[in-house]
């Protein structure tokens, strides 16, 4: 298995954006709003890779596995889309593509890490829980008068052992 940053030279979009699909694909159906990976297209894809980070999963030469993150004010990197093949989920690869990112935001002096996911995704939240996020904040998509995710918070480094501080709600 292999972890890297994408760089300009990457040519993978097609596959990239069938991983994503397949990855977020389950959802369809369970969580509402629908996430936005479904309007995800290659160009919006290539778009998303010039404001973001991407680190990708290599099992050999097969994709299997990515995550984008973006720096955040106060020292913080924010993770969002991460998708591994259903196929090979469970194999270690989520784990992997964290670990890379938690030594990426400590080389860039981040105090945390932060994600948010869908209130319906239980398995989810215990997942990222056993990864030591804690959750920080229940919040609403605009329009919507229920809570349709919650924020996790991961802090880093020597914050790590102090306990994540709420934020207010949306």
């Amino acid at each position: 298995m292999h972890i890297c940053r994408i760089d300009r030279d990457f040519d993978r979009w097609d596959e990239l954006l069938a991983l994503i699909k397949a990855s977020f694909g389950y959802m369809d159906g369970i969580i509402d709003p629908p996430s936005s990976a479904t309007w995800l297209t290659r160009l919006s894809l290539e778009e998303k890779v010039r404001s973001e980070i991407c680190t990708i999963a290599l099992d050999r030469d097969r994709l299997t596995g990515c995550v984008f993150c973006r720096l955040e004010p106060f020292h913080s990197l924010y993770i969002g889309k991460l998708a591994v093949l259903p196929e090979a989920q469970g194999k270690g690869i989520g784990r992997r593509l964290m670990e890379a990112l938690e030594a990426m935001a400590l080389d860039l002096g981040c105090q945390s890490l932060r994600l948010e996911t869908r209130i319906e995704l239980a398995a989810n939240h215990a997942t990222f829980g056993r990864w030591g996020f804690i959750q920080t904040a229940e919040k609403s998509h605009p329009g919507y008068d229920r809570t349709t995710f919650i924020e996790m918070v991961k802090k880093l480094g020597p914050q790590a052992s102090k306990a994540a501080e709420p934020t207010e709600a949306r």
